[in-house]
């Protein structure tokens, strides 16, 4: 059996979040979902992105477009089980201090110690009823303690935010896949 994507692209990592949610579609319709998910199409996540991006806007450090998952590079799928995506940068700061990295080479060979590296997985379980699972954990990984401590407070001060843009990302993707 092949080693989970998160397992390989980031096996150790210091901070992790993890939702679920139970879908009726095959794992194949339900990571098409994922890949055509847009958070700018839901106002509330679209909302807390613009919130947490309005002051690098107003102060002119930042001109990127809003964060969303096509800013992350993609890491990898495997078939109809699984997808994994990531970002390499310093979060904290006002404009996500994100690195340009272009492929899962990059991403791998990053070993910069003043950003973190995160990578967002989703994977699809058997479930009961003919259902599937689909489970969407992120890891951060803070290569050193001092990044670790600039990193936390940040951390805990988004997760809930985070929590709900991934309940309502789950959501988005079950309506869309089980309609499809």
């Amino acid at each position: 059996m092949m080693m989970p994507l998160l397992d390989d692209l980031l096996p150790c990592f210091t901070f992790r979040e993890r939702h679920a949610v139970a879908i009726h579609a095959t794992g194949q319709v339900i990571l098409d979902c994922v890949s055509r998910y847009r958070a700018h199409d839901d106002p509330l996540i679209r909302i807390a992105i613009s919130m947490r991006e309005k002051p690098a806007r107003l102060l002119g450090l930042s001109q990127r477009r809003t964060l969303d998952l096509d800013a992350f590079i993609p890491l990898g799928r495997v078939g109809d089980q699984e997808m994994a995506m990531g970002l390499v940068g310093a979060f904290w700061r006002m404009d996500y201090g994100l690195l340009d990295i272009a492929s899962r080479a990059d991403f791998a060979a990053c070993r910069r110690r003043d950003v973190c590296r995160l990578v967002m997985g989703f994977r699809v379980e058997h479930a009961a009823g003919g259902q599937s699972l689909l489970v969407t954990e992120t890891r951060i990984s803070c290569p050193t303690p001092a990044l670790r401590r600039r990193f936390a407070p940040y951390w805990y001060l988004i997760r809930p935010v985070s929590g709900l843009i991934r309940r309502r990302m789950l959501a988005r993707i079950r309506q869309q896949a089980e309609a499809a």
